[in-house]
């Protein structure tokens, strides 16, 4: 007669015993739910043409993390559960889980398991892929923060870069930057989240990678060559908003060492030349000595006439290298100036230069104090609206629909280039391409930096252009040889002046 064996606790039937326990179905529960979200969300992230940033944090960071808190809740409750009961049953002999091949129902049960085991490995690798993609993503460096990053972002999309990644100009190639700016990033989430960011936020950028690992990625220096032809058309603040257009041939210059001797503009790069720095403030700005070492490896200083840096000093303080950035600083983040953005409105004919005064009134609403963009939207309107009524009724009515599409045109100068939320407008962040609103050039060809031998940057306006015609109204200069720039207002000897003396960006000459 054979003896009678235990009963056998199917592993099912185990599963189910150990899972009675409230942390394990909330653990399961809380899965299935992220589960199902994470799911709809990736359908909705495939579909759309367009979607919102929070489709991806919610679908490939927060869903995932839910998911996993969920899957660890399952062990969590078990392990309490049989902790609880051996405490209740201290006498009972521990029993402990076997797996026997030969039993059907243990085969099942193993192989659900592994099942599970990858196809949950391989939704985390997938899952992690998308993370890393979303992270990287414009609409993720842009839009999440909206508050922080509006004025950038909305820059961003108005500027020469706006199909290139931010990432591309942040980040670069490579593991090593890529962690860096991750965890620079995790410090402006801290910032954010308790809202300890600063207003604006500051430039430069101290840890930005050099331009040579991200700019010279599509900008190659060595077929930098040549002059270019730019034409600027300017407003005047009269009542006929007369037009004055300027010609010339900026000297891009540039080249390559092995081809020819680097020249014009692009002679600073570093294919010809080894230029450093020091700035006395933050923005670089003001420059009171310059290094320069050229090919044959000959070295020039020049000190700021009006500088007190002694030698030791310079020898000293904290050097730059000049690359890409000291000129192009705003290659992306551009915040064009009032007057400047009215122009470009006036020459696309998206407001209609027939309105008298529209350029003088134009830059005038958008130059006003305002504590928010809603208020600045109905100022724009009320301002434009008043001076149009009182000053030409008649072409008030007449003109209703051009002084209306002005208005709004004005009103998308303004969200574009001003946040008053953010403390930010077109003078916060000094723009060194050129020299018309901020110093740029002659923040060393200011006629004041000289060398020890005697030599001086030239502030002349030939060093870098050739004005080839200039014209105001109906009267038009050619010169194919190249002129002198004359200014509309005469203000003697230009070498003695900056233009951004006088030009701020609001209603100029």
């Amino acid at each position: 007669m054979t003896e009678p064996q235990p009963d056998r606790i199917k592993p099912w039937s185990r599963v189910r015993q150990l899972l009675r326990n409230p942390i394990s179905l909330a653990g399961v529960a809380l899965a299935l739910v992220s589960l199902a979200n994470i799911l709809f969300l990736f359908v909705i992230d495939l579909v759309e043409a367009r979607p919102t940033p929070y489709i991806g944090i919610l679908a490939y960071m927060v869903g995932p993390a839910f998911f996993i808190l969920g899957l660890a809740l399952v062990p969590l409750g078990i392990w309490y559960d049989r902790r609880k009961r051996r405490g209740q049953q201290a006498g009972e002999a521990t029993r402990y889980l076997r797996i026997d091949f030969s039993d059907p129902s243990h085969r099942g049960a193993l192989s659900f398991f592994l099942t599970f085991l990858v196809v949950f490995i391989l939704m985390s690798v997938v899952g992690s892929y998308r993370a890393y993609e979303f992270t990287d993503s414009v609409q993720f460096c842009g839009q999440l923060c909206h508050s922080v990053m509006n004025p950038e972002f909305t820059a961003y999309q108005h500027s020469p870069h706006a199909r290139v990644a931010c990432v591309e100009c942040h980040v670069g190639a490579g593991a090593t930057w890529y962690v860096k700016s991750k965890l620079s990033g995790a410090r402006q989430v801290f910032a954010t989240t308790f809202n300890t960011y600063p207003r604006p936020i500051p430039t430069p950028v101290h840890n930005l990678r050099p331009a040579q690992e991200t700019c010279e990625e599509c900008h190659w220096p060595a077929r930098f060559y040549g002059a270019q032809l730019k034409v600027f058309t300017h407003y005047a603040s009269d009542e006929k908003n007369t037009p004055r257009q300027i010609r010339m041939l900026i000297r891009v210059g540039g080249g390559d060492p092995a081809t020819g001797a680097p020249e014009g503009i692009h002679w600073h790069m570093n294919i010809a030349n080894e230029i450093t720095y020091v700035a006395a403030d933050e923005q670089h700005q003001v420059i009171p000595y310059i290094h320069v070492k050229d090919m044959q490896g000959r070295v020039t200083e020049y000190y700021a006439s009006d500088s007190k840096l002694s030698k030791e000093e310079a020898a000293k303080a904290p050097r730059r290298r000049m690359d890409c950035v000291d000129c192009h600083n705003r290659p992306t983040h551009i915040y064009t100036p009032p007057d400047l953005a009215v122009d470009q409105s006036l020459l696309a004919r998206r407001m209609d230069s027939s309105l008298p005064f529209l350029k003088q009134q134009a830059v005038s609403a958008l130059t006003g104090k305002y504590d928010s963009t809603p208020q600045a939207m109905q100022g724009i309107a009320k301002e434009m609206h008043e001076f149009y009524e009182s000053k030409y009724p008649e072409l008030s009515k007449s003109k209703e629909l051009e002084i209306r599409n002005a208005i709004d045109e004005v009103q998308k100068i303004y969200a574009r280039t001003i946040f008053p939320e953010m403390k930010l407008n077109w003078q916060t962040h000094p723009n060194n391409v050129g020299h018309f609103y901020f110093n740029g050039c002659f923040r060393c060809h200011d006629g004041q930096h000289v060398s020890t031998d005697g030599k001086t940057l030239s502030k002349d306006c030939d060093t870098c252009h050739t004005v080839l015609s200039q014209s105001e109204g109906a009267t038009k200069l050619v010169s194919a040889e190249g002129a002198k720039f004359q200014h509309p207002v005469d203000l003697g000897d230009l070498t003695q002046v900056n233009c951004s003396d006088c030009h701020t960006g609001g209603v100029g000459p």
